[in-house]
């Protein structure tokens, strides 16, 4: 009699994001028979520069819904109700409960955007420049009901060049990650995985960023103003200066003299920063309308004596 053919390994997966879509497309490389996707909707106010996880699933035919919380009792029994082997994160905004993460007998695994135990938590990339790393990288664990704290299958590192911004190392790290997914599913599938524990003392956790948290600060060294226009750069807020009241958005800078500038300025620490791209109320500027708007430059003035 002609031997069964194993049933390929089933999984529901939770995924947003190109990072999410990079990773279903290694799943399915990989013949895992994608039960269900677990999406969110797409947010008005948000910039949508990434793929859509919802367009890829019904280009491919695979159910997906976008559940304002995953945990619900009644989303958990349909999940339930579909006997995964596996459960998947990539890229998803909310945390996944006891009840789901026990569910799968053969693991629930996410991919972070960090070399963990580093900047586990909330935008790791943009955090990572911000604070002036050289390397990065992508981290697949298991999940536990504590964000990136669990167990390590495998990491892979990427550079940060000194002019790179955060959406030049994203894309960096959305390669990454699909890599060591694409390496490591052969052995998960084959239980030859062991997985080792974070020292969580070596890394921080890093909460989310907000708008205004790009408002320039020049008291600060030049590098570290650098630091933080490369990591909230567009497709990001942006970080921005107010002049007169309005904010004034620095998109580009440069620590050594560029081959052409908007203007020169410097740090707190007096070291000179060139500033290579600005926005004006929704307006890129060249450097005839930057001088002739800001003739005394883009940092702030002192406030007149005796005020505060």
């Amino acid at each position: 009699m002609p031997s069964k053919t194993a049933s390929p390994a089933r999984a529901v997966v939770f995924a947003y994001h190109s990072v999410g879509v990079r990773c279903l497309e290694v799943l399915r490389r990989h013949d895992i028979d994608i039960a269900m996707i677990l999406t969110h909707r797409d947010n008005p106010q948000e910039n949508q520069w990434f793929d859509s996880v919802a367009q890829w699933a019904e280009t491919h035919q695979v159910p997906f819904i976008t559940p304002d919380d995953p945990n619900d009792p009644e989303i958990v029994a349909q999940l339930t109700a579909l006997h995964p082997d596996f459960l998947f994160s990539f890229y998803y905004r909310q945390l996944l409960g006891n009840a789901l993460l026990a569910l799968p007998p053969r693991g629930a695994y996410n991919l972070h955007g960090s070399l963990l135990p580093r900047y586990r938590g909330r935008v790791p990339v943009n955090w990572a420049v911000i604070r002036g790393e050289t390397e990065t990288g992508a981290t697949l664990h298991v999940m536990t009901p504590k964000p990136d704290q669990g167990d390590i299958l495998s990491q892979h590192s990427v550079p940060i060049g000194p002019n790179d911004t955060a959406h030049d190392v994203f894309l960096k790290v959305i390669e990454a990650g699909a890599y060591i997914l694409s390496e490591t599913l052969p052995d998960l599938l084959a239980g030859r995985i062991v997985p080792v524990a974070q020292n969580l003392a070596a890394g921080e956790y890093c909460g989310g960023r907000r708008p205004e948290d790009g408002l320039i600060d020049w008291t600060l060294p030049a590098q570290t103003i650098h630091n933080l226009v490369r990591g909230v750069a567009p497709p990001y807020p942006g970080a921005f200066t107010l002049v007169n009241g309005q904010p004034l958005r620095i998109l580009q800078t440069r620590l050594s003299p560029p081959d052409q500038a908007l203007t020169q300025t410097q740090g707190g620490d007096g070291h000179p920063l060139w500033i290579t791209q600005a926005e004006w109320q929704g307006r890129l500027l060249n450097t005839a309308e930057f001088h002739q708007l800001f003739p005394n430059g883009c940092q702030p003035s002192p406030p007149p004596p005796g005020e505060n």
